[in-house]
């Protein structure tokens, strides 16, 4: 049997932490997690089970990454251009022997809960070694509008769902069969390739090709852009019918949000005053009027206040301030 490798795919910004995370710095390097980045727990956790680690990276980062790796075996593959997730998995994908099982998993995802996450690699391992694309659904604990869903019956997923509305999420919760897609997958490397090739011949191609002319593992800047941009969902998983998903049940969270940071926050001891807002960023004393559900966020040159019901609209200040050309990103 070959390997068992850890592709971390690490080229987000995390828009929707913005003034926190920014290009230079994304939230998976921000070290808010008992002083560990979660680009660092992700490589501790994987380390039980994968023997080496293969990186799919920006460009715009890619010496913050270096520093994390530093103590483990590890190879780098630098994206000029950012690609989506079946792109980045078909890389990694190529860098490896075609026995080799890939654990992949995002690099900015806070997991708690080591056991039964190793756990659930495991037997995600076992349904790999027979030639399965395996996903990781995580038991759904309230009803989420930011998260995707899989409908299954045991390991078989019937269905992927977007992100629900809240009316649709419930029921989804209530229904007891939809769990949360992780975005962590585990396969055969030549099992990834030959469904890529079946289902988007195109990218498959463009991938492979963009792979072929990298030099120093770094990606052909010219043959990226040729590359369809889609997600692994979208351009496999769910047209494949060699899909299993394992029902897990570690904590999990994509801290993809300031309501996500907050409930970790609190729920670790940051102070928070009797209306329930926070402060997060400079220590400067920070009292909150008439306020309730606030998160205040000051960094060295901007500073964010909401109402933490809105954190998946900071993506929209992001995006306004790119239009602009802001220094602030």
């Amino acid at each position: 049997m070959g390997k068992i490798i850890n592709v971390i795919l690490s080229g987000g910004v995390g828009s929707r932490l913005w003034p926190l995370s920014r290009k230079s710095k994304p939230k998976q390097y921000l070290p808010m997690f008992n002083n560990k980045s979660l680009f660092g727990l992700t490589i501790e956790r994987n380390q039980r089970v994968c023997d080496d680690v293969v990186l799919v990276g920006s460009v715009k980062n890619i010496d913050l990454a270096k520093e994390e790796l530093k103590h483990v075996n590890h190879e780098i593959i630098v994206e000029s251009v950012p690609r989506n997730t079946a792109a980045a998995i078909a890389f990694a994908a190529l860098s490896v022997d075609p026995e080799d099982i890939l654990i992949v998993t995002p690099s900015d995802h806070l997991i708690e809960g080591e056991e039964q996450y190793l756990q659930a690699i495991k037997r995600g391992v076992e349904f790999a070694k027979e030639g399965n694309l395996v996903t990781f659904g995580i038991n759904p604990i309230r009803p989420e509008t930011g998260y995707g869903y899989i409908e299954s019956i045991g390991n078989d997923v019937v269905s992927f769902r977007e992100k629900p509305n809240f009316e649709t999420a419930k029921d989804f919760l209530k229904s007891g069969n939809f769990l949360w897609n992780s975005g962590i997958f585990c396969f055969k490397s030549s099992a990834y390739l030959s469904e890529l090739e079946r289902f988007d011949p195109k990218l498959f191609l463009a991938a492979k090709a963009a792979f072929e002319s990298s030099a120093s593992g770094i990606l052909d800047e010219e043959l990226s852009v040729k590359i369809p941009s889609k997600s692994v969902d979208y351009a496999i998983m769910e047209r494949s019918d060699k899909i299993k998903v394992v029902p897990s049940f570690f904590q999990w969270s994509d801290m993809g949000s300031f309501d996500s940071l907050y409930d970790y926050l609190v729920d670790k001891g940051h102070p928070k005053d009797e209306n329930g807002n926070i402060a997060i960023g400079e220590s400067k004393r920070t009292i909150f009027l008439g306020l309730s559900d606030c998160v205040f966020v000051n960094t060295d040159d901007a500073v964010l206040i909401m109402n933490k019901s809105y954190a998946q609209e900071v993506k929209n200040v992001y995006e306004q301030l790119e239009k602009e050309g802001s220094i602030l990103i």
